[in-house]
Formats: C-alpha cells, sequence, structure tokens
C-alpha cells in the first residue's frame, strides 16, 4: 500500500468490517514501552509519525494525531494536514477529543494491549457522555490491514553479568519476595521490559537502541518465578544463569497463566501494566493490588557498580564525542558535511571504542532550522548540508555493557551571531545553575526544573520540553521514575543513586536550535551545619562546550568558575585517551575562560 492516504482508507474499511466506528492507535506495545520493535510501530505505519511520542484517533469522516510539545514541528512535516488534524497534547486529551467529535451511539474500538486501564475508564466516561462506547478488540484493525507488518524479533537473550550488575537476579528476586510478603501479596506481574531485563539480569535485542527482549514475568513471594519467552529466544548459557527457580514458558501462554492466579493477591502496576492484563486478573479472580512494579525504584537507583560501570562508559564516550567534535572542527568549515554525514561519522568514533552495543537512541543531528525541531531525526529528504555562520545540534548516545550515555552539544559552525551567543548562554547558565544545586533529601525533580529556565524566563523565552530524565544502566535512555520537569512527571523524590540528564535548551522555529546536555548522578552532600539530609548533582558527562558560542560578560564569577573546572576535569579525563591534532584542539576548547 503506497500512499499514507491509502492506508488511512484501508483502515476505516476494516473498522466497518469490524462494526466500529473509530479506533484509537498509540505509539506503544503490550508492554507500555517508549520505544518499540519494528511489529508495534502501528502510528508510524498508519500516519508517518516518526516521534517517540504519539497517538492518534481514526472516525469515518476525520482523524486526529495528538503529540506534546517536542513534536510540534516535526508531525506537520510528517503528517499530511489535509488527512489528520493536530492536536497538542497536555492542552487536550484522546479522551476530551473523542467527547467532542464521536458521533451519538458510536462504537469506538481499542486494543486492550496497548492502554492502561486509567485510559480505558477516563475514555469510557467521556464517551458515555455523548452515549457512545469504548469496545476492546480481538484483533487490532491495523494489523488487520498492514500487510508487511514485521514479525518480532526473535533475537536471543543473553546474560547481563554480575560484574556489570553489581547485583545477583537471586539477589533482585529475594528483595522481590520480602516486599510482596510486607505487602501480603503472593505474586507481582512484571511486564515493564527494563524490569524484567533488570531483575532477572538479562538483555536483549527486540527493541532497537533499547537492549531488552519481549518478556512477562511473574514472581512470586517464595522468590520463584515464571518467565513467559518466545522459546526459540532461549540458549542453555541463559537458562543456567535463571536457574531452578525461574520456570520457562512460551510467551504465548502468558494471557492464559492469568487466569491461574485465582485466590492470589497479585501486584499489577497500573502504570506500567496494559489493561488486558488487570481483565485477565480480574476474570481469573485474583485480588488485584495496585502498586507500582517493585523494580522500578531500585532499578534507578544505581548501585556501586553500575555507578562505576557508568563512569568508565562515560569516560569513554567522552573520548569518542570530543574526537568528533574535533573533526567537525576542522572539516564543517570546508564545506560538503550534511546531517547524515556528520550523525555517521559519531557513530564510528563511537564503535572505534570497540565496546559499543548500539546507540542509545536514533542520533539527533540538526543543522540551522532543523536543530529547532527537539526530537528531530535526519533522513534523505530531510538532509542539510552544516553551512558557514550557523549552529548545528548533535544529541547522541551509546549503549555501553557498562552503561548508557546521552549527551547533546550545539556548535557554532563558523562566527555565531550575537544572538545565538546571547541564548546559548541564557541556556548555559541555567544548566550550571542545576549543576550546582544543592537541595533537601525529599526534594521532587520538578521542584528543581525552574533553576535551568530562569534565566531563559526572564527574557520571556522557554522551551517545551523536560529538563531532565532519568538514564538506565545498559537499558532504557528514558527511564523513570525520576524526572525534572513541571508537566508529565517529576514528582519523585531524588534519590541518592540516580542518574538523570540535565538539558535545558532554546529552538528558535526555522531558524536554530540549543541544548547542553550533560548526565548527573544524585549523591548525598555534607553542607556544613545542615540541619536535614542534603543532596546534590555530580556531573557524569566529560566533553567541551562550545565556547566561541559563550558570551563571557553574562557570566558571573562562580558560572565562570564552574566552567573552568569542568573543562579542566574534561581535560583531565579525556585528555589522556587523545594525541596529536585532537589533543592540541581539546586544550584549546578546555582552555579557561
Amino acid at each position: 500500500m503506497s500512499s499514507y492516504e491509502d492506508r488511512l482508507k484501508a483502515l476505516r474499511a476494516q473498522l466497518v468490517r469490524q462494526t466500529l466506528d473509530g479506533f484509537v492507535v498509540p505509539l506503544t506495545d503490550e508492554h507500555m514501552s517508549e520505544y518499540v520493535g519494528a511489529y508495534a510501530q502501528r502510528l508510524a505505519w498508519l500516519t508517518g509519525f516518526q516521534g517517540s511520542a504519539g497517538s492518534a484517533v481514526v472516525l469515518p469522516q476525520e482523524a486526529a494525531i495528538f503529540i506534546d510539545g517536542r513534536y510540534t514541528l516535526q508531525v506537520r512535516e510528517q503528517v499530511d494536514g489535509a488527512h489528520w488534524q493536530y492536536e497538542s497534547v497536555p492542552q487536550t486529551s484522546i479522551a476530551a477529543w473523542l467527547k467532542d467529535h464521536a458521533g451519538q451511539g458510536a462504537r469506538i474500538g481499542y486494543d486492550p494491549w496497548l492502554h492502561t486501564r486509567a485510559w480505558v475508564i477516563q475514555a469510557t466516561e467521556a464517551l458515555s457522555q455523548k452515549g457512545a462506547e469504548l469496545v476492546a478488540v480481538d484483533t487490532n484493525p491495523v494489523d488487520a490491514v498492514w500487510p508487511d507488518r514485521p514479525a518480532p524479533s526473535d533475537a536471543k537473550l543473553v546474560v547481563h553479568g554480575d560484574r556489570f550488575a553489581g547485583q545477583s537476579a537471586a539477589e533482585k528476586r529475594a528483595a522481590m519476595a520480602d516486599w510482596l510478603t510486607e505487602k501480603k501479596a503472593d505474586a507481582v506481574v512484571l511486564s515493564a521490559l527494563d524490569s524484567i531485563a533488570w531483575t532477572f539480569n538479562i538483555r536483549g535485542k527486540d527493541v532497537e537502541r533499547t537492549p531488552v527482549a519481549l518478556a512477562y514475568a511473574i514472581v512470586h513471594a517464595d522468590a520463584t518465578a515464571d518467565l513467559y519467552v518466545a522459546p526459540e529466544k532461549m540458549d542453555e548459557a541463559v537458562a543456567q544463569h535463571l536457574g531452578n527457580a525461574v520456570r520457562i514458558h512460551d510467551r504465548a501462554a502468558f494471557a492464559d497463566a492469568l487466569a491461574d492466579l485465582e485466590g492470589k493477591t497479585v501486584v499489577a502496576d497500573p502504570e506500567r501494566a496494559v489493561a488486558a492484563i488487570f481483565n485477565g486478573l480480574d476474570a481469573g479472580g485474583a485480588t488485584i493490588l495496585s502498586l507500582r512494579d517493585p523494580a522500578v525504584l531500585p532499578k534507578a537507583i544505581k548501585n556501586d557498580t553500575e555507578i562505576a560501570g557508568h563512569k568508565a562508559a562515560q569516560a569513554r564516550d567522552g573520548a569518542a564525542l570530543s574526537r568528533f567534535l574535533h573533526w567537525v572542527a576542522v572539516e564543517a568549515p570546508k564545506g560538503g558535511l550534511t546531517e547524515l554525514s556528520a550523525s555517521d561519522r559519531l557513530e564510528a568514533f563511537r564503535k572505534d571504542t570497540g565496546l559499543l552495543e548500539d546507540l542509545s537512541f536514533d542520533t539527533i543531528s540538526g543543522a540551522g532550522p532543523n536543530g529547532a525541531v527537539v526530537h528531530y531525526r535526519a533522513e534523505e529528504k530531510t538532509n542539510r548540508p552544516i553551512e558557514l555562520n550557523s549552529l548545528y545540534l548533535v544529541d547522541s548516545g551509546g549503549q555501553y555493557r557498562d552503561g548508557t550515555t546521552d549527551v547533546t552539544r550545539t556548535l557554532a559552525i563558523g562566527t555565531p551571531t550575537d544572538e545565538m551567543r546571547h541564548r546559548f548562554t541564557l541556556v548555559l547558565k541555567g544548566h550550571i545553575a542545576l549543576a550546582r544545586a544543592v537541595f533537601p533529601k525529599g526534594t521532587r525533580g520538578g521542584q528543581l526544573d525552574a533553576l535551568a529556565r530562569q534565566y531563559l524566563w526572564a527574557e520571556g523565552l522557554d522551551y517545551a520540553h523536560g529538563t531532565g530524565h532519568g538514564v538506565g544502566s545498559f537499558l532504557s535512555v528514558h527511564e523513570g521514575p525520576q524526572r525534572i520537569a513541571t508537566f508529565g512527571g517529576g514528582d519523585e523524590p531524588l534519590a541518592a543513586g540516580m542518574i538523570l540528564s540535565n538539558e535545558p535548551g532554546y529552538y528558535k522555529t526555522g531558524e536554530y536550535g540549543i541544548r547542553i546536555e550533560n548526565l548527573v548522578l544524585v549523591e548525598e552532600r555534607d553542607v556544613p551545619g545542615a540541619e536535614k539530609p542534603m543532596l546534590g548533582f555530580q556531573t557524569l558527562t566529560f566533553a567541551p562546550i562550545d565556547r566561541t558560542l559563550i558570551a563571557t560578560d553574562l557570566l558571573d564569577r562562580e558560572e565562570q568558575a564552574w566552567l573552568d573546572a569542568y573543562h579542566a576535569a574534561v581535560l583531565d579525563l579525556v585528555g589522556p585517551q587523545l594525541e596529536g591534532d585532537a589533543l592540541a584542539w581539546l586544550k584549546t576548547a578546555c582552555a579557561p575562560l
């Protein structure tokens, strides 16, 4: 089926066959994942949208796509406005839109394996006000009309050894069993892929850029577990690693297994387990405790082994990125570089480490106006040359066995304008303010968000994304529950051992984008005279920040001292890994202001 218009027509015809008056298409999978395997990319197949968050609704005469502020520009470039209305979240929601647009008595379909129970309740209530109903489907109508839909990956599981994990899978299950006993529960259903990977110390290759395997698990109060995974993904090494306390079943048997929990008290996470899991437990006669997945917080709080591994990965990654920044400094002024040729070269520098498993996400390589598209992804038809006297934004990261990296640098190619330097420096001031923050234990990320925005706000400027997200340990580059944001999360108390990004930005539509991102570790701080336990951030990412973009007169003495100390640390850590011209360039790039 060649065009997106044809695909929309085919879906509408299928809805008629399934006696539906509409259907909701989210960008997720049966595990509520942010990044999904090719088989679950229904939204991209239907609309052309390539972002990592969004949903769509198709009705007989109209259709809408719902995105947040990161994708305001991107959705207009990728999705045809002649067939799709653009809707912004959180200003509206699918439920609110359906209440206004669904017909009286309409039957709106949804796939219960792709939505939370809370969403189902919200949408049901909204539709009931129109005398309309939400209908669970057995067959996803998008799948029915997607002729060449990829099969789920059959890649093998791999063992994530204790030398990287710092804690055995048996110890993690034992801690989970203690938690279940405390909650007077018999079992917990784990459906989030990164929770399963973390709990069992396994990794996989089923989702591009995220080393997880398609699986479900049920962990019991006696510390045994049932793991549901396609049989072809197992091998002897993994079976030995999992041991006798973990029973292996086909992933296809999971839905029926929920019925076997009759009479048991079972924990399921309302944010991470889909409606179909709750329905299956209900139908089977289990008593459900709606509690957060017990892997979420210990996974976020890195142990000493994971922290040491992350630092080793950052040192290696910082050297690869610094080699790339030197290469851009030499090659870009000659002309001929493009977004794609630059991102390919950056990936090659990372591969040269010999330890790169994958990128941690598709590199955001944005030249000039493409840098203003927050989650831009370069492709042949959008690929811009990196031109003189412009800004180039590159947000990238690597997946290494010992850690996951994520870093953004904004580079002046040639001579930046005064406005570019001014706004870059406002972003830098916010970055430094957050990096230097000291705060009491119990502080939420949402309480710190304004520190990074204050200098932009003072001049009537802002950015439409969060300031920081959690990062996994050879896992998801976006990991909860911690965030630094005033919307869409940010209510989790920060705890020592959590890793987050610090990434304020500024975007001028049609002209340029600016973002400065380092990863930081929450650590305990000894503050003389403090009357309560205090925390702060240790910066983990080491690569030069472009000095030609800094309006030094806008930085106070403490900010200049922070930047000079940061660059001295970059030189100490990265310098010994470089030589020749690259090392000479780094010394200049890291010279004191």
